[in-house]
């Protein structure tokens, strides 16, 4: 029986599979033009089973990118010598994939810089200004957490789960919309909410995924938000502010 079957939780995964990608080379703080494509395919995968698991809704082009990555992964694990017949032997198969990284992140992050200007202009209203300038914003506050932050903390509470009580799955019964109840009381007396808290003593990945899927559905809803305090951080799960 399906973890959600009482309350479907449909949720678009906004990040593409390059933001994927950009997200596992800056978490294991690797070198974009050098990738360990053997490493970040594994990974790849790993996330879209996760994905799978959750129900969430999978792009085309996620699919496109993992049987990409496994061709790459393919070709780097030839011989050289076999290698060669299949390219020049100077052509790195990665170089493709690193291009499309380095010209995407540059859109990202100067859509990300403009977001930031607009959301801090739009209410100011001044004469003569001298014009914006570029640069690194003072301070260090919360920002919001992404799809793949979300689903990297979801996987850790997996990890606690010892194998002996998977079998217990279906001893107790779960629902999404009693985890959503639970945790709508809980954000009504707290101020902010650890997220690997959540799943303190749960021995079972049906009420974990149940949980995980009311964090969403939650969110999807703007009733809450979930916030680090750096990359990769703590993640924190707050009321959200009324319109």
């Amino acid at each position: 029986m399906s973890s959600q079957e009482e309350y479907k939780v449909q949720l678009e995964v906004f990040e593409g599979p390059l933001d994927l990608l950009l997200y596992l080379i800056k978490k294991d703080e690797l070198n974009i033009y050098d990738i360990p494509i053997v490493r970040i395919t594994n990974q790849y995968m790993q996330y879209m089973d996760l994905m799978r698991m959750l129900d969430l809704n999978i792009a085309g082009e996620f699919i496109v990118m993992a049987a990409t990555l496994m061709m790459i992964k393919s070709r780097m694990l030839l011989p050289p010598e076999e290698r060669a017949e299949l390219e020049a032997e100077e052509d790195d198969p990665r170089w493709d994939l690193v291009r499309q990284l380095v010209e995407y992140k540059k859109f990202k992050d100067a859509a990300i810089f403009l977001q930031g200007l607009e959301e801090r202009q739009e209410d100011v209203f001044v004469r003569g200004g001298e014009g914006a300038k570029l640069g690194p914003d003072g301070g260090v506050a919360l920002h919001d957490v992404n799809i793949f932050d979300l689903i990297s903390a979801f996987n850790e509470a997996l990890k606690k789960v010892k194998t002996e009580e998977l079998k217990e799955i279906f001893a107790e019964r779960y629902t999404v919309a009693e985890k959503i109840d639970t945790l709508v009381n809980m954000i009504k007396t707290r101020e902010k909410i650890l997220f690997g808290e959540l799943f303190t003593g749960m021995a079972s990945r049906h009420e974990i995924v149940c949980t995980f899927l009311a964090v969403l559905e939650l969110m999807r809803l703007k009733q809450l938000v979930a916030r680090q305090e750096s990359s990769f951080g703590e993640i924190f799960l707050m009321r959200a502010e009324p319109a």
